[in-house]
């Protein structure tokens, strides 16, 4: 029997300690449209600290999002191991 999809909430905050890295190319951009489903446009991705192979990995899906207006690093001193995130519905232009 296949096991059901692990669910966990759409609420803005995206912590990926529990994804295997090769999963992020298909998770981010789903949890992106999840969270404008549910009208949220904060968000807060948890990559961690480590060498920073996942905190670039996240950056570039960040880049191609059009959904993406803005991202940046957390700037308080316990949570520099996260990337903030806004989004919107508007999508931004490719030209």
């Amino acid at each position: 029997m296949a096991a059901e999809p692990e669910q966990f909430p759409i609420n803005g905050v995206l912590d990926l300690h529990t994804f295997q890295p090769g999963d992020i190319g298909s998770l981010i951009p789903e949890y992106i449209e999840a969270c404008l489903e549910k009208e949220i446009t904060s968000l807060r991705i948890i990559h961690g600290k480590g060498t920073g192979a996942l905190r670039r990995g996240v950056h570039a899906l960040l880049d191609r999002n059009p959904h993406v207006v803005s991202y940046g690093l957390a700037t308080d001193k316990s949570s520099w191991g996260a990337t903030l995130v806004e989004i919107s519905r508007n999508v931004k232009s490719t030209k």
